[in-house]
């Protein structure tokens, strides 16, 4: 019997697992042609002679991937991965009977962790990255002797594991039989062998079992089933053969390695920080990211493509339609949960779902990217969550926001539907883009706020943040949706008596004011807007808008005259429960007088852009003194103040406009000891 031969060759197409606690095709509880008992019977640790009597006739690669172990009988051999020490028999094809131990392993498995970048998992078993060697020993009962004893390494994962789908993959010691996994002997010492094993840089991504299988006279007998000697294996940005391949130590070490973030939030002009601890390597995390795969029944053998698998993940974070980890909630009613403004890491969470199975709530959007960089990060995606300020709000594949104004200038809030968010979080992740031409890869977004359906679930990307900036939406996934939310225009519309809309305002510059993300090493932060577009008004920028309407994002075309009196509202800082002063600079450009018949609507608004309730309508002057009474009832959880003031030029009839957000301070807490 040998791995060449037709009735036991590791050449085959499958090696499924069958029901039987055996590895042979009989009906008997036997790894061999024989009904009598055998050694996971009779548990001896040799050769006995009810097991040795068997022949090496027909005997297929087959074993049971429910029982705690193989089936073997004189072909037992003992491996050692991961920090565990394991003790068992084993024997050759030519050996007698006789039992070994294998030899602790941890300093091999400290080096292995130190080399792959997992020395921070708090997990017992053997985590390595793809594409990058890690060493095996393997102790039998004698001396290792190449030209005569035949083994190899198998890793099998998921449950019917078949070599042509990559989810059962031998491996040999001897160059002449490489699979995608290469495998040599680095070291030989009595009778411990130690094996290096490079997975390949694009194999699945996952926990796999490993088992030591060798001839014997008797057929091919493998070890049996020990979790300890199971493996995790993970994306790795540390190899250039990698997908997920980052040249950059620094920003490796910031996206991969570093467990505690900051997160922006607030308005562009008065940008807060929340800190958030992802906790990736913390005990658990990596069995309930894997759960998230399982939960959706993603297909085994699309988990070693972080294109696939982001995709996935971005509608498996929210629980719209896959009962997924989180539940999202804005109304400011969390009495059957957890507030969101209430959670300063992932742990809990992730654990939560993992354990009860159930969606855990509740979630906005910051939430949604921080755990969502948890899961990333713990895989070996480099990852990072990124803030854009302003941020629209695109429902309908048109790349402006339409505020409705009726006849005398004055906004129309009940026909005003669309909305700016005060800011969004989302995710960017790092990978190559083999799906796109060359230059699309790096930096991809990916999204797992419930907003709109991609493909029938809710999740977005990824979608490349190059394809964004160079207009070219035609590049799945997703990317007129993250295009429109950095590059919409404000139109402001009249509406007259017969219900027609005419544009007399465009403002191109209000959305995607600012994209911010935590500079790598530091606690400062990192303005990444030159990334998603170019300069506003910049000859590139307007090519960069012409070719996103090519390929069919919707645009206003308008462009009407400015009028000759500007106005503006300057910049405020207001803590809650203060009465303030709401300046309003009119700015005549004409030379001549000019009248104007303004109004002004202030509204308290969730960071979302939506309209809580209005709390001021009327007729300003240049400055108008805000109470704290008028407001401080109408406010929810996170609330700002939104003010627009609207009118039209009495001499012309132009319309002017501008809009505020004020962001609210909380009071000052100082504490003495």
């Amino acid at each position: 019997s040998n791995y060449n031969s037709t009735s036991s060759s590791y050449n085959s197409t499958s090696s499924s697992y069958n029901s039987s606690d055996c590895s042979s095709s009989t009906s008997s509880n036997c790894s061999s042609s024989s009904s009598s008992s055998c050694c996971s019977s009779c548990n001896c640790s040799s050769s006995c002679s009810s097991c040795s009597s068997s022949s090496s006739s027909s005997s297929s690669s087959n074993y049971d991937s429910t029982s705690s172990s193989t089936s073997s009988s004189s072909g037992n051999s003992s491996s050692s991965s991961g920090n565990s020490s394991s003790s068992c028999s084993s024997s050759s094809s030519s050996s007698s009977s006789g039992s070994s131990s294998s030899g602790s392993s941890s300093s091999s498995d400290e080096s292995n962790r130190r080399l792959h970048h997992t020395t921070l998992f708090n997990l017992d078993s053997l985590i390595v990255r793809r594409g990058q060697e890690f060493q095996v020993k393997i102790t039998f009962n004698r001396p290792y002797k190449p030209a005569e004893d035949k083994f190899a390494l198998e890793f099998v994962i998921g449950s019917s594991p078949q070599y042509s789908k990559g989810t059962y993959i031998p491996v040999f010691p001897t160059p002449d039989r490489q699979t995608s996994w290469a495998g040599r002997v680095l070291e030989t010492s009595n009778n411990v062998v130690t094996m290096g094993i490079t997975p390949a840089a694009n194999c699945i991504v996952g926990k796999y079992h490993m088992y030591v299988a060798i001839v014997t006279p008797y057929g091919i007998r493998r070890t049996r089933r020990d979790d300890s000697r199971d493996l995790y294996i993970l994306f790795n940005p540390w190899a250039a053969d990698d997908e997920v391949f980052l040249d950059d130590e620094t920003e490796r070490e910031e996206c991969v390695m570093t467990e505690l973030g900051i997160i922006y939030h607030g308005s562009y002009d008065d940008i807060a920080e929340r800190t958030w601890n992802y906790g990736q390597f913390n005990h658990g995390m990596l069995d309930a990211c894997l759960y998230i795969l399982d939960r959706c029944q993603m297909p085994i053998t699309n988990r070693g493509d972080p294109v696939k698998v982001t995709r996935q993940a971005s509608a498996m974070l929210n629980s719209r339609d896959d009962e997924g980890v989180l539940v999202g909630n804005w109304s400011g009613n969390y009495v059957d949960g957890v507030a969101p403004t209430s959670w300063t890491g992932s742990t809990d969470i992730l654990l939560s779902y993992y354990r009860s199975r159930q969606p855990v709530a509740y979630a906005q959007c910051w939430v949604y990217a921080a755990v969502f960089n948890t899961f990333l990060r713990c895989l070996g995606i480099p990852s990072r969550v990124v803030t854009n300020f302003f941020s629209a709000h695109d429902n309908d594949g048109n790349l402006k926001t339409d505020i409705i104004l009726d006849e005398n200038g004055r906004i129309d809030r009940s026909r005003t539907r669309d909305s700016i968010w005060n800011y969004h979080c989302w995710n960017e992740c790092y990978m190559a883009r083999q799906d796109l031409p060359p230059g699309f890869g790096g930096w991809q977004v990916v999204d797992a706020t419930p907003q709109e359906t991609s493909d029938g679930l809710y999740r977005c990307g990824p979608a490349s943040v190059q394809a964004i900036k160079h207009g070219q939406t035609c590049y799945p996934y997703d990317a007129p949706f993250v295009f429109a939310e950095v590059n919409s225009d404000v139109v402001f519309n009249v509406r007259s008596k017969d219900g027609t809309l005419e544009p007399v305002k465009v403002n191109r510059t209000h959305v995607g004011r600012v994209v911010l993300t935590k500079n790598p090493g530091d606690l400062t932060r990192r303005d990444i807007t030159d990334q998603y577009k170019f300069p506003e008004g910049s000859p590139e920028e307007r090519t960069v808008l012409e070719k996103a309407v090519k390929y069919g994002c919707k645009r206003e075309q308008s462009n009407p005259s400015p009028a000759d009196v500007e106005l503006n509202m300057p910049t405020l800082e207001v803590t809650m429960g203060e009465d303030f002063e709401l300046t309003l600079e009119f700015v005549n450009h004409s030379g001549e007088t000019r009248t104007v018949d303004a109004y002004i609507s202030g509204s308290v608004v969730y960071y979302t852009g939506v309209t809580s309730s209005e709390f001021l309508f009327r007729t300003p002057t240049e400055l108008l003194d805000i109470e704290a009474r008028t407001y401080m009832r109408h406010l929810v959880e996170q609330s700002n103040l939104n003010f627009i003031v609207t009118g039209k030029v009495e001499e012309t009839e132009q319309i002017v406009s501008a809009m505020k957000v004020v962001t609210l301070r909380n009071p000052r807490l100082i504490i003495e000891v």
